[in-house]
């Protein structure tokens, strides 16, 4: 696990020195993602430099250093991740006609060589892993750009002033010279929707992310002909092919059979995924998918695997107890750490630090403090993420398979009619009600009731299962009215045209979610929240060979009689007992309806304070600030759009920037 950066500049030449130390400071931006090791390397006929820091986990020597180039001399490669099936790789790269001499035993060598062998295309087919590369190609001077198939590793890239610049993280590509951000507003009314910036926006407008599965190209003549011309892109492997094959070639077994072969997948990919030259454990919640990787990995382990759990004091928000109970059954070396409230909000101030641009899911929180915790013990922690977008766990998945063949079966009259109904007199009156009630335990329930109307109400009025979906997942309904000047660009979720034709509505919305709040919320939250303590996360569940499968099974396979991860539970339950493990849904929150009213009131209110808003120009602050008082006063829990506007508002005052200087 690593982080590079690197730009293109041909516009003018440059000093050899000036183009090592501007790459170097670059890279430097990236320290916590590599502390082991840095080095650049550059053309100065090309203006191309490339920066890099290593986070050292396979052949800990200077062989392994990068950025690096093939022994033929034709490419140089920066790389971050992890290739799972190297030895493979390398074995069918010595059953070739190829006669060099390896220079170690790191996965970036074997790589490399592959591309040198087969070309970039083919090497990335063979390749089983999670990684982002930058590749120069000395013979035909291009740039080639790439990011593994499900978008566990980032890569953001984008033109400034002429030079292209690109990086594992945009604090790197902030250190050029050249950089100029300005924030992108129709970007920031998706994230006020989502909570997250789904690629290929960023928060900075003219930056990019690349899309999963993707390779993106650019030639030094075109970069000099052309300053600022959009890269070429190829998908080399897609989800929506994936889903299609699956339809064609669907699997026909037994649940049994596909439990066994599901299994013997899992077990080879976390067999890969604990090869390493350092110490390894697991992220442990309790649930069914870390509680599956976790008994996976005692059964491949000859010793006893290291794993690691956060503990709350609140309740409704502590899954420890049932991470200790999975532990001391599979007999792991189990480290937990129950976390005051005061420990847990001094992590607030750093998130804009951490995560680059807004990101608003609450679960960093807890995300980012198990992270410190096992990289007290250990370098790589594998975790369950992508079990709930594969299996269905969400309860969205099951909310919308129930609801929406009842809405259907209603004339759209009589929705409507039950709609306004529901918003203009029955909501109101619970509101009143919430009002009059002191906030307790009480309060609460009417709270949770009063909401849910009112979310009903919205439901009720749609058309279409599109729209019904995007309803599910939204934050902010119409985030167009909040940001000044923002217009939501298009984004997957408004393309049913370009979905695979699914046969259920829990296909479509798992399939969504594989493609928008997997890489964009929750394979961000765990990278950037893991390697700001330099750990390395890896996620077995979502190796291509375990999604290609998943994508073959019938439905029922996945969610059946109201029960979601159907296959992964008969798995478990082989190793673990079902008490155990069998419950509702938790998630990996915090409190954060209870401490905006509380021990972080003074913090929004300063951030949400009215004439600040209209100072900064962005946000409209009569709808921030209704919102705002809604929630203080018991009326409604608006606890997620409002935890969106505030962690825009602390990334904005922590990047120390006026809306004058950020803002076209």
């Amino acid at each position: 696990m690593c982080g590079f950066a690197g730009f293109l500049d041909a516009s003018r030449p440059i000093a050899e020195s000036e183009l090592r130390s501007r790459a170097a400071a670059m890279a430097g931006r990236l320290l916590h993602r590599g502390p082991d090791a840095g080095a650049e390397w550059v053309d100065p006929a090309a203006g191309i430099a490339f920066g890099h820091r290593r986070l050292s986990i396979l052949d800990l020597s200077p062989n392994g250093h990068q950025p690096m180039q093939s022994h033929c001399g034709r490419y140089v490669i920066a790389f971050n991740g992890e290739i799972y099936n190297h030895r493979a790789l390398r074995a069918s790269l010595e059953a070739a006609p190829w006669n060099r001499q390896w220079r170690g035993h790191s996965d970036t060598e074997v790589l490399l060589e592959a591309i040198a062998c087969f070309g970039l295309t083919a090497a990335l087919q063979r390749a089983v892993g999670m990684f982002a590369l930058a590749l120069w190609d000395r013979r035909d001077k291009a740039l080639r750009l790439a990011r593994d198939r499900m978008g566990e590793k980032p890569l953001y890239y984008g033109w400034m002033r002429g030079t292209l610049l690109f990086g594992s993280e945009l604090k790197a590509l902030r250190a050029h010279p050249s950089w100029r951000g300005e924030i992108d507003r129709d970007a920031l009314a998706l994230y006020l929707r989502y909570s997250y910036i789904p690629a290929p926006y960023s928060i900075y407008r003219g930056v990019s992310k690349l899309a999963p599965g993707t390779v993106a190209s650019l030639s030094l003549e075109q970069a000099r002909l052309q300053p600022g011309a959009t890269l070429h892109t190829e998908t080399y492997w897609a989800l929506a092919d994936i889903a299609q094959r699956g339809l064609r070639e669907p699997f026909t077994g037994t649940p049994e059979a596909a439990g066994s072969d599901l299994e013997r997948l899992l077990r080879e990919a976390i067999r890969e995924q604990m090869l390493a030259d350092v110490p390894v454990g697991a992220f442990l919640s309790g649930g069914i998918d870390s509680s599956t990787v976790v008994a996976l990995m005692q059964q491949e382990s000859a010793q006893r695997v290291r794993t690691f759990t956060i503990g709350f004091h609140e309740r409704g928000y502590d899954e420890a107890t049932h991470a200790r109970s999975v532990a001391r059954h599979l007999g792991t070396d189990h480290t937990e750490l129950y976390v005051t409230p005061r420990e847990a909000l001094a992590v607030v101030p750093q998130l804009p630090q951490i995560y680059d641009e807004p990101f608003a899911d609450s679960s960093q929180i807890p995300t980012v403090l198990v992270a410190r915790l096992a990289r007290e013990k250990v370098t790589v922690c594998l975790s369950g993420d992508g079990g709930d977008e594969l299996f269905g766990g969400y309860p969205r998945y099951r909310q919308g398979l129930r609801l929406w063949p009842w809405l259907r079966a209603l004339p759209l009259p009589l929705r409507r009619g039950l709609s306004s109904l529901l918003a203009t007199t029955v909501a109101p009156t619970v509101a009143a009600t919430q009002q009059a009630i002191r906030l307790g335990s009480m309060g609460a329930a009417h709270l949770r009731a009063g909401d849910r109307i009112t979310r009903l109400a919205e439901i009720l009025a749609l058309e279409r299962p599109e729209t019904f979906y995007r309803n599910l997942v939204s934050h902010w309904r119409t985030p167009q009215q909040v940001v000044s000047g923002g217009v939501e660009p298009p984004d997957l979720l408004c393309a049913a045209q370009s979905w695979p034709k699914l046969r259920d509505l829990g296909q479509r919305m798992m399939y969504l979610d594989a493609m928008t709040y997997l890489p964009d919320d929750i394979l961000v939250k765990v990278d950037r929240a893991a390697m700001a303590s330099s750990l390395e996360s890896r996620v077995p569940l979502v190796d291509q060979r375990v999604v290609e499968f998943v994508w073959s099974l019938p439905s029922r396979m996945r969610i059946s009689g109201g029960q979601s991860k159907q296959l992964l539970r008969r798995i478990l339950y082989r190793y673990v007992p079902r008490v155990l493990v069998d419950r509702p849904k938790m998630g990996f929150g915090i409190p954060v309806d209870l401490w905006l009213r509380g021990p972080l009131r003074d913090w929004a209110e300063a951030l949400l304070a009215e004439r600040r808003l209209e100072q900064e120009g962005l946000l409209e602050p009569s709808a921030v600030r209704q919102k705002w008082l809604e929630h203080l006063r018991g009326q409604r829990d608006w606890r997620y759009p409002l935890w969106n506007v505030l962690v825009f508002q602390a990334w904005l005052e922590r990047e120390g920037e006026t809306p004058e200087r950020l803002v076209a």
